[in-house]
């Protein structure tokens, strides 16, 4: 199986291209910059892994007209390696993600203000905040009791 998903920054806009013909067709390729799990030992700093990405299609039009350099995004696809001969008569290998689904990992809010979580903009304080209501208790053979009248309050039959 050959499945990929990975979460982390732009590291610079979109580059979109369109296929020539007819049946012209969207391509993009961007740099996602994945920050690795553990920090470098001597320095103490967040290190990160730079993955390219390439999406096609519906993809590649989300991408050019959504993301930019500093989005957060999650990005599932698989890997696919390839190789080419450059100018210079040398073998070169590569290496991408093929983009299958793509979706922010983050709210605009959060993205404008360089943080990855917003608060509700009616947060509460808990003390202003009602109880919550208990959960009914299990009756003897280990099945929640289900309260009387809850038939009106589902929202389906």
């Amino acid at each position: 199986m050959n499945r990929v998903i990975l979460m982390g920054r732009l590291t610079r806009d979109p580059e979109v291209r369109y296929s020539a013909g007819d049946n012209s067709s969207a391509y993009a390729r961007y740099t996602l910059a994945v920050d690795r799990r553990f920090t470098r030992r001597d320095s103490g700093e967040q290190t990160a892994d730079f993955i390219p990405c390439v999406a096609f299609g519906r993809s590649a039009e989300f991408a050019e007209k959504y993301l930019h350099q500093g989005t957060k995004i999650v990005v599932s696809g698989r890997i696919q390696t390839g190789s080419y001969t450059n100018r210079d008569g040398q073998k070169v290998y590569t290496t991408d993600v093929v983009v299958e689904d793509q979706e922010f990992a983050e709210s605009k809010a959060a993205a404008s203000e360089g943080r990855g979580y917003s608060a509700p903009s009616s947060y509460e304080p808990a003390a202003s905040r009602p109880a919550p209501t208990p959960a009914p208790a299990p009756s003897a053979d280990g099945f929640m009791n289900i309260p009387d009248g809850i038939d009106e309050e589902l929202p389906f039959n």
